[in-house]
């Protein structure tokens, strides 16, 4: 019955994508497009269920209560974080200006430093074109969605959390971790805290990741191994703004179909995924980021979701 259902889901897909079969055994996708020559590299998205968050967590920090969610239509997703050449052409095009000074780690803590922003993120060199955008807010976020929404036709948003997890565990029912329970296969697929942060950052005292991934700091979007849906960096490198209006617990009428948690008045809006200097505890599917949508910070970026 399984094998049906997956072998009926790649037809439902055959005019959107190439099936393939993920671990598993369900339903993969590895279709890409662009719908421009300015517009981020998309991953066809396929249908699905899963169960969503975790029964546990820090204190005040709890990710449940689990619940099963079901995608019913797929959608299409950034195949990478939106790169800082991607930002740059949408800055030139619309003008948009984003908030001076950002959070940025000095000696070993944040500080908002007077002067940064996307363009100089205080990493005390200059940025690459391809990586990943960092002091931008979820309404920076929101803006270049919009832009690249009129520019196309297309219905690009931001993703919602439920959305972000099914897409990150990619069919996976690896435990709390994507990559399994050994620390030691974290750089696999993340670029993560590891002995490379911990030399370059020896007065930050946190989890640190068993592995070596070569990258002291952000790297650029790519430098890992791809999910099996295609997808690179859902964990690590930068957290990454959702649609949803942060809410803990998830309230009880959390929606179950894949759609944002919204309410008016929302003060703080989430984040997933960690980042290249987040404790280990933190850089799972289920973990669950809450901050204002004015937050910039040197670790904080986004990706794009699409309609199909």
């Amino acid at each position: 019955m399984r094998s049906l259902v997956a072998f009926n889901a790649c037809l439902l897909l055959l005019t959107l994508t190439a099936c393939a079969v993920a671990p598993g055994g369900k339903p993969s996708t590895s279709k890409e497009f662009r719908d421009c020559a300015d517009c981020p590299a998309m991953v066809v998205i396929p249908p699905g269920k899963f169960r969503m968050g975790f029964d546990g967590g820090e204190p005040e920090r709890y990710e449940g209560p689990v619940r099963e969610v079901r995608i019913a239509r797929p959608f299409a997703l950034g195949k990478f974080e939106v790169t800082n050449g991607e930002y740059r052409r949408f800055v030139a095009a619309t003008g948009h200006v984003s908030g001076k000074g950002c959070f940025a780690l000095r000696d070993g803590t944040y500080q908002k430093l007077p002067g940064t922003d996307w363009s100089d993120p205080g990493y005390q060199r200059p940025i690459l074109e391809d990586e990943p955008v960092a002091c931008v807010d979820w309404n920076d976020a929101k803006a270049y969605a919009a832009w690249l929404a009129a520019k196309t036709g297309r219905r690009y948003r931001l993703a919602s959390e439920a959305e972000w997890e099914y897409a990150a565990r990619a069919n996976r029912d690896t435990g709390r971790f994507l990559w399994g329970e050994r620390k030691d296969e974290a750089c696999r697929e993340a670029n993560v805290f590891d002995a490379s942060g911990a030399k370059a950052l020896a007065d930050r005292r946190i989890d640190v990741a068993p592995c070596d991934d070569g990258h002291a700091g952000v790297a650029p979007v790519g430098s890992r191994a791809p999910n099996p849906f295609g997808l690179y960096d859902m964990i690590g490198n930068v957290w990454e703004w959702v649609e949803d209006c942060y809410a803990m617990p998830h309230p009880a009428d959390a929606p179950t179909d894949g759609s944002p948690q919204t309410k008016t008045g929302c003060d703080r809006r989430g984040s997933k995924g960690g980042s290249w200097v987040t404790t280990l505890t933190r850089q799972t599917p289920t973990f669950r980021g809450r901050d204002p949508a004015t937050l910039t910070s040197q670790i904080f970026g986004f990706r794009i979701a699409r309609d199909l």
